[in-house]
């Protein structure tokens, strides 16, 4: 058997998203018909499957993203936000995760309220959420 080719995913004459339509095993030739839809990896072009691969094997490390593609901090960046919205993610934002912090401080600030923990305990919690 030849070696297969990517699955195309735009229509070459319109740019539409192309369905498969048909399904056929490698072992015995048996095909099923139908109206499949792709998962969101499929989706994604050379590019993006590349950023993918090399995010993943820097074990979602940006800095060595930056060193194995020669790119800059903010544009592995950008090209990973690009990529979670194309798998149809939403990238946390700054503002996500300071309220996400400013809810670990309330946490930290009830505990020491109510007795919990001490003052020493709450700053250095508070010193480590930085």
């Amino acid at each position: 058997m030849k070696k297969p080719y990517a699955q195309p995913t735009r229509c070459p004459l319109c740019s539409g998203k192309l369905i498969v339509t048909q399904v056929t095993c490698e072992e015995c030739g048996s095909s099923i018909q139908g109206q499949f839809l792709p998962n969101r990896f499929s989706q994604l072009d050379s590019e993006q499957l590349q950023f993918l691969e090399v995010f993943l094997r820097n074990r979602g490390m940006l800095a060595g993203v930056e060193r194995e593609l020669g790119i800059s901090y903010p544009t592995a960046r950008n090209k990973l936000d690009a990529l979670l919205l194309a798998l149809g993610l939403t990238p946390a934002t700054a503002q996500d995760l300071n309220g996400h912090l400013a809810e670990q401080r309330r946490e930290i600030l009830d505990l020491l309220e109510q007795g919990h923990i001490t003052a020493e305990e709450a700053a250095r919690k508070l010193r480590a959420l930085r």
